[in-house]
């Protein structure tokens, strides 16, 4: 009986493993080596309004510090997307009014948002607002993302 329950813990811990879905790993690993932020992943279901349509996809929540201020790290951060070979999607409408661009990296479609400071109130948000250090002379700044599957987007209406 034991040797049953043993291996239920086994499938169990398996089946809880870390929420580093497929569409958020290289977004993730993306920001904690190369933005030097603390991040934590989430299943989600994103309403995309480009299709739609809702899907399965993820979201990381972020916090880092910035030595150019939070605008000018938002140009920074964008460049190094770029540098690393991410690439804008095909179609240019990110997201209403702009306000996030999304990004595209093998079949994965990432839609980065970036904050002066936390504003979705979540447990997230505050884990990485409680485990990220800042070094003198940083300021905080936020970043919320949310991946899913790389596809087109729905045609435009007239």
């Amino acid at each position: 009986m034991s040797s049953i329950i043993s291996q239920l813990l086994v499938a169990l811990s398996v089946s809880a493993a870390p929420a580093d879905s497929t569409h958020c790993v290289d977004a993730a690993r993306f920001l904690r080596t190369t933005q030097h932020m603390v991040a934590v992943i989430e299943r989600d279901t994103i309403d995309d309004w480009r299709t739609k349509r809702k899907v399965l996809g993820c979201r990381i929540t972020a916090a880092g510090g910035t030595d150019v201020g939070v605008q000018q790290e938002a140009v920074r951060f964008y460049e190094r997307l770029r540098a690393a070979q991410w690439v804008r999607t095909p179609d240019p409408r990110d997201s209403p009014n702009e306000g996030s661009l999304r990004f595209r990296w093998a079949q994965s479609d990432c839609l980065f948002n970036i904050n002066r400071e936390g504003l979705l109130g979540t447990e997230a948000e505050g884990l990485v607002n409680e485990r990220l250090v800042l070094k003198a002379g940083e300021t905080r700044y936020q970043m919320f993302v949310m991946c899913m599957p790389a596809m087109a987007a729905a045609p435009r209406e007239p």
